[in-house]
C-alpha cells in the first residue's frame, strides 16, 4: 500500500471534524426484492449510528421492495430512494452468481447529485469504526479496496488458473505469455465516489456497448474507473476470504469495515456449516454483527430519545451544558433554584 496514501488517510481522519457544514455527504446502499437482505441494511444503519457517523444512510431500492420493508428502513432513519432497474444488453454471459445481473442497477446512485460525495456500502457490510474521514480524501478519484482472486468464484479467470493474486503479487509472477499484467482490481462492495449526471449518463451509455462479464457491475466499474482508481487499505472493506487466503495481510484489530460476502457468512443466515465458517475469527465477527443488530438502543427512535434525554434537565442541571462548561473551564457556577 502506498505510504503517501496511508498518510493522507490519517490526516483526513484527524481533520474530518473540520469539514465544511455546507458539504452534502451520505452513505448509500442498495436493496432489491422481498428477501431477508433488509436485515443487512438495518444492521448497517444501526452500525453507522453506533460509530456516531455524521452522515445519513440512503437506501436505493428497486420497485419490488415491499412496503413493509420500506417502512422498516424509514423507521431506522434511512433515506429511501426508489430507482428504476438497469439491465445490460441481452447476451449469453454466465454470471459468477445468477443474481449479479440486478446489481447493474447500482449505477443509478451516480444520479444522486444532491450529494457532493458518497460512500457506497453493500448490504452485507458492517461498519465497526467511524470512517467519515474517507469523505475528506481528494476529489477526482475513485477509492476502493483491492479484491482477492483466490476464491472459486474466480475460477473462470486466468488469475485463478495460475494462482496469481494481487494481494501477494510476488508469490506467483504473471507470465509474459498471458500478455500484460492485469490492472489493479477493486471489490465494488465499498467505494468512495462523487455523484455526477455527466458520469451517470456516460455510465449507462457505455454499458449498452460494453461486453458483459461474470462479475457484472463490478467488472464494469473496474474498467470504467481504471484510470482514476486509487486503492485504500483493506481495513475499509475486509473481504472475509482474506482471513484464510492472505492472513499475513490482515490486522483484524484494526479493521473498520467487514464485508460478509463469503459463502455462508451472512450473519442473518449463518449456520456455521459452510467451508471456513467454523473458524473462531468468523464466529467472532458474526457475533459482532448480531450485537449491533439486536441492540435496541441503536434503533432510530430509541437512539433519538436517548440523545434528547441527555439534553433534559436532571435535578435542575443540564448534563450536556455542564459537560461543555467543564471542558471550557467554566464549571464553577451555582445552579439557579427551581421555581417549583
Amino acid at each position: 500500500m502506498d505510504l503517501s496514501l496511508i498518510n493522507t488517510l490519517t490526516a483526513a481522519s484527524k481533520t474530518a471534524s473540520l469539514a465544511k457544514p455546507d458539504q452534502a455527504r451520505a452513505y448509500v446502499t442498495f436493496l432489491a426484492g422481498n428477501g431477508d437482505y433488509v436485515k443487512g441494511v438495518v444492521g448497517l444503519a444501526k452500525g453507522l449510528r453506533k460509530v456516531k457517523s455524521k452522515y445519513p444512510l440512503v437506501v436505493a431500492i428497486l420497485p419490488d421492495v415491499p412496503a413493509e420493508h420500506r417502512q422498516i428502513l424509514v423507521d431506522q432513519g434511512c433515506v429511501v430512494r426508489e430507482i428504476v432497474p438497469v439491465y445490460p444488453p441481452e447476451n449469453q454471459t454466465q454470471f459468477a452468481m445468477a443474481y449479479y445481473v440486478i446489481n447493474y442497477s447500482k449505477l443509478r446512485i451516480w444520479e444522486f447529485v444532491e450529494y457532493d460525495k458518497m460512500i457506497y456500502l453493500d448490504g452485507d457490510i458492517q461498519v465497526f469504526e467511524n470512517i467519515d474521514h474517507l469523505f475528506d480524501m481528494a476529489d477526482g478519484h475513485f477509492y476502493a479496496v483491492m479484491d482477492c482472486f483466490c476464491e472459486r468464484t474466480w475460477s473462470h479467470t486466468p488469475q485463478y488458473s495460475i494462482g496469481y493474486c494481487q494481494q501477494c503479487p510476488d508469490k506467483v509472477s504473471w507470465p509474459a505469455s498471458l500478455g500484460p499484467k492485469p490492472p489493479l482490481y477493486f471489490n465494488a462492495g465499498m467505494f468512495v465516489y462523487e455523484p455526477s449526471l455527466t458520469t451517470y449518463h456516460d455510465l449507462l451509455d457505455t454499458l449498452m456497448v460494453a461486453p458483459t462479464t461474470p462479475f457484472a457491475e463490478q467488472d464494469f466499474l473496474n474498467t470504467y474507473f481504471s484510470k482514476i482508481y486509487k486503492p485504500i487499505p483493506n481495513i475499509y472493506n475486509l473481504v472475509l476470504a482474506m482471513l484464510w487466503r492472505h492472513p499475513e495481510n490482515v490486522e483484524l484489530g484494526k479493521v473498520k469495515v467487514v464485508h460478509y460476502c463469503a459463502a455462508g457468512s451472512k450473519p442473518w443466515r449463518y449456520t456455521g456449516e459452510e467451508a471456513n465458517m467454523d473458524r473462531e475469527d468468523i464466529k467472532m465477527l458474526v457475533k459482532k454483527w448480531w450485537d449491533v443488530y439486536t441492540d435496541e438502543s441503536l434503533d432510530y427512535w430509541n437512539h433519538n430519545v436517548v440523545a434528547a434525554a441527555a439534553a433534559l434537565p436532571v435535578n435542575g442541571e443540564i448534563p450536556l451544558l455542564n459537560a461543555a462548561l467543564k471542558k471550557a473551564g467554566a464549571d464553577q457556577y451555582v445552579t439557579a433554584p427551581s421555581a417549583a
